[in-house]
């Protein structure tokens, strides 16, 4: 196992922050002004907004009248969402709740939301009506930091500094190494447990707590052990259920941890900042760099991992062009996000045609060769000589 003398000391070190008490992002910001500017503009730092004091954050059509939306904009608490959808809570006794419509911004169109019985392991403990379905215990704990379940509250919302870094009340009295966590001083298997605490389908080990059922991992704080409090959900291989396709791969999104783990990047020691910077970036998914020229920095023609030969001749697709992006195979859109909006896999592997022939699951060759078959992309695939027919299977 390779953990140091010294790793081992920072992780027991890291124990003791469970004493420490929050004390929100603005506290880190003296001292990081840089780094909580570029946070400050990411999607983490703006999950949940009241329309009130960011109308520019709106982004569903409340101009025209909808038989979906019962609700109006003054209505509205919360907000949650940008990029994919946007949904709206509003606030009873000292819960919020969620309005039964969402708006679908790649589509700009509204559409009805009430997670129907079976598609999410909550759906047979929670009343199907949706008043009785409080964001509390199914969704806050994920975007906010320090969510109190005795009182309902957070101290702040939002995905801030100490969700990743663990509080931090000792660490601005006394700033040190020993009184923060940095994920990247843990050991690779804690420094991806903080991010999928929330990127990860599954449920807590011991549930309901307090008299309510949770679906976040109750407890856990940046530096534990992530398995000491949640459970991913499990799958069958060959089984299709409402987390997983037959052959492992999430369906849904939000399991960006359930793929990764099944990867080799993972078991090789890889971890999710090693490509992603939460504190903000120019690149789409907050990458470190553009997505081919990151993925080209471990996996080239000089790297023993990587591809033979171009580019090019390794992809059989033009260069520059869409199906010569390493992401276009090796992560093809196959987790659901909203209607027909899905988002990459974290498997790494090639989807090929065989699992569309075999399970009925998206491949990566027709997710952009919609207007063909599996058959065909089957076909043309063993036409390229450095192909290994047993990995098409």
């Amino acid at each position: 196992m390779r953990v140091s003398i010294a790793a081992a000391a920072l992780l027991f070190s890291f124990s003791g922050l469970q004493a420490a008490d929050y004390v929100g992002s603005q506290a880190c910001q003296t001292c990081h002004p840089a780094t909580y500017a570029t946070w400050q503009k990411t999607r983490m730092a703006n999950i949940v907004r009241d329309p009130r004091a960011h109308p520019e954050g709106v982004v569903g059509d409340f101009s025209k009248p909808n038989p979906l939306v019962t609700f109006k904009l003054s209505d509205v608490a919360f907000m949650y969402g940008s990029k994919w959808k946007q949904r709206y809570f509003y606030k009873q006794g000292n819960d919020y709740f969620m309005y039964p419509a969402q708006w679908d911004i790649a589509n700009s169109v509204w559409r009805p939301f009430n997670p129907a019985p079976g598609t999410d392991w909550w759906t047979n403990v929670y009343p199907a009506d949706m008043k009785q379905r409080p964001t509390g215990p199914l969704c806050d704990g994920c975007h906010s930091v320090g969510y109190n379940i005795a009182t309902h509250q957070p101290v702040e919302w939002n995905v801030g500094c100490e969700k990743c870094h663990g509080p931090g009340s000792d660490h601005v009295k006394a700033p040190s190494r020993a009184n923060i966590v940095n994920p990247a001083r843990l050991d690779h298997v804690r420094a991806n447990d903080v991010c999928m605490q929330c990127h990860s389908e599954g449920r807590p080990l011991k549930n309901p707590i307090e008299g309510r059922t949770y679906d976040w991992p109750v407890g856990f704080v940046a530096g534990d052990r992530l398995a000491d409090y949640w459970k991913f959900e499990e799958h069958k291989l060959g089984e299709k259920t409402f987390t997983h396709y037959a052959d492992g791969t999430a369906i849904k999104n939000r399991m960006q941890g359930n793929d990764f783990v099944q990867s080799q990047m993972y078991k090789r020691g890889i971890t999710c900042f090693d490509c992603h910077n939460v504190h903000g970036t120019q690149n789409n998914a907050d990458l470190i760099k553009p997505a081919d020229s990151l993925c080209l920095t471990c996996h080239n023609g000089q790297t023993p991992n990587g591809p033979a030969g171009d580019v090019v001749a390794h992809t059989h697709h033009p260069a520059n062009s869409t199906g010569a992006q390493c992401v276009a195979c090796h992560m093809p859109k196959v987790a659901n996000q909203i209607a027909d909006v899905n988002v990459r896999s974290h498997t790494f592997r090639v989807a090929p045609p065989e699992l569309t022939e075999q399970y009925g699951e998206p491949n990566s060759c027709n997710w952009c060769h919609k207007d063909k078959d599996a058959g065909w992309a089957r076909e043309n695939l063993q036409k390229w000589p450095e192909v290994s027919p047993w990995r098409m299977q």
